[in-house]
């Protein structure tokens, strides 16, 4: 995937999860569903978020995509970043591996 991409809100009723549609540099749209974001405003000045394909059954292993969000100075939608650094990952990680040891 490219490095920056576009992405829209929308919020469909029949999934608990907030769906957002990526768009690659080559005008490839991918739906995803939010399973969790992560505050890193203290740490790293910027939140994240843990994405996988949307439509996907429970019980069938995904890969998460993960991104830094950066919100707009107004408040409205932002964009996702790539993450740069190993301590974002290593704090990411860490609130995913107690996210799914609390979903047990």
């Amino acid at each position: 995937m490219a490095d920056e991409h576009n992405h829209t809100h929308d919020h469909d009723h029949d999934h608990e999860h907030e769906v957002i549609t990526l768009v690659d540099d080559d005008g490839n749209e991918t739906l995803y569903e939010i399973l969790l974001t992560i505050d890193g405003q203290e740490e790293f000045n910027r939140n994240y978020v843990l994405l996988y394909p949307a439509g996907v059954p429970e019980d069938e292993d995904v890969e998460l995509q993960a991104y830094a969000y950066v919100e707009n100075a107004d408040g409205s939608e932002g964009e996702l970043q790539q993450i740069e650094t190993d301590e974002e990952w290593d704090m990411i990680e860490e609130v995913f591996n107690t996210f799914m040891t609390e979903e047990e």
